[in-house]
This record gives C-alpha cells, sequence and structure tokens, in this order.
C-alpha cells in the first residue's frame, strides 16, 4: 500500500463530507446517532466478539494490565457507548447559534455563529470506546473524522466503524464523515499529523510516548494533554470519611486512566489519622506507596512500602503505585501542585469554605475539585455526553472537550447597506 496516497486519498474525502456535515441538520446528525446507538445494542455479540480477537493478540504480545483493561470492552461498557450516544442526541446542537449581538456606532450589527472546525484527525491506543465517543460527538458537532486507531484494536475499531457507517448512510449523511484509518502502519500517523490542507485539527490519546512524538511532528494543531498527573490533598480540616472514600477511589477505581490520583498530599496535623486508616484500605489492592521520610514513619509496617525520589512527584504510574507527601500546611500544597502538576485534575478534601475557595483560584489546573474524587475528570460525568479528550492547554479548550469544543465561533455582520466613512 501506497501509504501517502492512500491518507491523501482519504483526507480528501474527509475534506468534501465535511463540507456536507456542515450544513446537515440537526434531525439528520440525531437520526445518525440513534441508529448507531441501536446498532451497537444489536451486534453486542459480535462486538465482544470481535474484542475477543484483539485482547488475544494483546495478551499475546505482552501488552501492560493497564492498557489491557483499556482494551476491553466489558457489557457495561458497551451500554456506556449507545447511552452516551443518546446523551448527546439530548444535548442542544451548538452549530449555527448565534450569540454576543451587539450595535455598532456604524448601524451594523456584530455577533459570533458557532461553527464546525471542519476535519478532524483522532489518534488513540488501545481505547475502542473512543471509536463511538469521538464518532458521536463529531457527528452532532458537524465535523468529519478520521480515526487511527490503535493496531491492539484493530477487530474492534472495524466493527464499531462499519455500525457507524451504517448510521450515517440510513440517516442520509455521507459515510466518509468518519473514516476509519485501514493501516496499523505507523506511517500512516506521519501523514495525517501533516495534512493541514484536509486536516484542521488533531486529537491525540495515548500514552505520553505518542502525544511526544505528535508535539515534535504535526504541522496541525492539537487538542492534548501529555500525561496526568493528578494530586488529592488531604487538609486539616478534612472530614476522615470524606478523605478515606475519595483518596481510595480516585487511586484504585482503575489505574490505566489519565484522571487517576497519582500522589497523595497530606497536612501533617491529620496524616497520623488518616494515613494508617488509607493504607488499610490500600493493603486490600496491594497498593505501593512511595512516601517521602515522615510519610514512611507512619506507614512503617506496610507491607509494600518504598522511598519517594525526586521523580516519583513527575510521574504518571498507571499501575498500583501512589506517591506519598506530608506537607505542612495548604500553601505547602498548592506550591507542590503547581511545581509537579501536569495542570489535569487537582483535588482538596476540606471543610473549611474559604480555604476550598482559595485551592479552587490557585491551582492552575484544567480540573479542580473540592471533596470529590479525581475520576470524575470525564466528559459523561462532567454531562458533555460524552468526551473526545482531555486538554491542559490554556488556549481554545481546557479540560474534558466536548461538543463546545469541537466548534469555533466565526464573527457575522448584519448591515443594512452601511458603508465605511
Amino acid at each position: 500500500m501506497d501509504i501517502k496516497q492512500y491518507m491523501k486519498e482519504v483526507g480528501q474525502r474527509a475534506r468534501k463530507a465535511s463540507r456536507a456535515m456542515a450544513k446537515a441538520d440537526t434531525a439528520a446528525k440525531n437520526q445518525a446517532l440513534l441508529f448507531i446507538a441501536s446498532a451497537i445494542r444489536r451486534e453486542a455479540d459480535a462486538l465482544r466478539a470481535a474484542n475477543q480477537l484483539d485482547l488475544e493478540a494483546a495478551r499475546a504480545n505482552g501488552l501492560a494490565p493497564a492498557l489491557l483493561d483499556r482494551l476491553t470492552l466489558s457489557d457495561k461498557a458497551i451500554a456506556t457507548m449507545a447511552e452516551g450516544l443518546e446523551q448527546i442526541v439530548a444535548l442542544p446542537d451548538p452549530i449555527g447559534e448565534i450569540s454576543n449581538m451587539k450595535y455598532r456606532p456604524t448601524g451594523i450589527q456584530v455577533g459570533q455563529m458557532r461553527v464546525p472546525l471542519g476535519v478532524i484527525g483522532i489518534i488513540y491506543e488501545a481505547r475502542p470506546n473512543v471509536t463511538v465517543d469521538a464518532a458521536g460527538l463529531c457527528i452532532k458537532s458537524g465535523n468529519a473524522t478520521i480515526l487511527r486507531g490503535g493496531s491492539e484494536a484493530i477487530h474492534c475499531n472495524q466493527a464499531l466503524a462499519k455500525l457507524v457507517n451504517e448510521g450515517l448512510a440510513a440517516a442520509g449523511l455521507p459515510a466518509d464523515a468518519v473514516q476509519i484509518v485501514e493501516t496499523t502502519d505507523r506511517a500512516a500517523v506521519g501523514e495525517l499529523i501533516t495534512m493541514p490542507q484536509y486536516v484542521d485539527v488533531i486529537v491525540p490519546r495515548g500514552g505520553k510516548g505518542l502525544i511526544e512524538r505528535l508535539m515534535r511532528e504535526s504541522t496541525v494543531p492539537m487538542i492534548k494533554h501529555l500525561d496526568g498527573i493528578c494530586h488529592v490533598y488531604i487538609d486539616d480540616k478534612a472530614d476522615l470519611k470524606k478523605a478515606l472514600d475519595i483518596c481510595f477511589n480516585a487511586k484504585c477505581h482503575r489505574y490505566g486512566t489519565c484522571n487517576t490520583m497519582e500522589t497523595l498530599l497530606v497536612a501533617r496535623s491529620v496524616a497520623a489519622a488518616v494515613l494508617p486508616e488509607l493504607a488499610k484500605l490500600y493493603a486490600t489492592k496491594e497498593v505501593e506507596l512511595r512516601g517521602d521520610d515522615e510519610a514512611r514513619a507512619i506507614l512503617q509496617g506496610y507491607p509494600h512500602l518504598a522511598a519517594a525520589t525526586e521523580e516519583d512527584w513527575s510521574t504518571e504510574y498507571l499501575a498500583a503505585i501512589l506517591s506519598v507527601k506530608i506537607v505542612g500546611d495548604m500553601d505547602e500544597a498548592i506550591d507542590h501542585i503547581n511545581t509537579y502538576s501536569s495542570q489535569h485534575t487537582d483535588a482538596i478534601v476540606t471543610e473549611d469554605y474559604s480555604r476550598a475557595m482559595r485551592f479552587l483560584r490557585e491551582v492552575d489546573s484544567a480540573s479542580v475539585m473540592i471533596n470529590a474524587s479525581t475520576r470524575f475528570a470525564d466528559g459523561f460525568e462532567y454531562g458533555l455526553g460524552a468526551e473526545i479528550g482531555i486538554s491542559n492547554d490554556k488556549l481554545h479548550a481546557r479540560g474534558p472537550v466536548g461538543l463546545d469544543g469541537l466548534t469555533s465561533l466565526k464573527y457575522v455582520v448584519f448591515g443594512h447597506g452601511e458603508v465605511r466613512a
């Protein structure tokens, strides 16, 4: 296969489809999403069978447990995909919405209209659910998309893409509005990220190595985050029960996600009370605790205890490992977070309103939480229907990226024959 020529043709078809999608009405887009949701439920057995092929190959290739978890398409995951599409149907269509209308002294009226970005290239690894989440959001926001999934999920992705294309066609929309790159050759990624004439935005969903490569090589703008080094700070005014529940869930609910807690910060005055209780919970999951000197002194006797190094504070483990640091107060916690955080998601557990509000203002992350698990930093949980990804950049989109993040604003001017003096 001539990869360069193949990707050029994919890009040309996507560009053509994007023009049709930009003018598609809300009813047709919603109809396509409902057809796809129905097809996913109907073909659940076929999807599980395709996923099983991917899992067998992944195990044979020694894929890490956290990535196997991401790759697995459980009954719940299939139901969530279909439900996510139905949530997107229920969301208002942002396309064509006109806002900020103002009359100018010249007589003209100036406003802004929400429009699609155009063609979105999405590059992701072992996550078959992204195929549907991404397709759904791109369809509703009037964009065309080119999906390049990881080789680990090729069978499942192809099965899902077939259902997406079926739904688009049934609603009278171009099947090329959602295309899956059919080769696992990595050269296809190199072409996709250097085709600004056909692709308007790249959204990478994958490991740090993938995203670092894209940041170096891409000539197309990206919506991205490099990694998820998320913190929870237990304040000395924290409710102990909340602290235990939140810190156990934030670490152990799932290890392989970007919103999993990687560093726990504990106020010195409550550390002796809270850490031993937390350790009992972490021991049930055999979580390795890498503590500073103070934390290790309190956790003596914990069976999976190690010394934290400087490198640990800036490591995304994606595994049953947690860094633990004792801090004097919230100022020290905020200073640590703003130094080592990847600006993804950080949380405080406290009953002190003033401190909570300071934490919200002063922690420079895309999502900042009070008394809630970092695992909530997710488009589905935020009511966005689904998410295309999470951005910790500060331009255009920040945090979980839903429908609005896949659109742009253009100025529209209403005149009555005015000319400039």
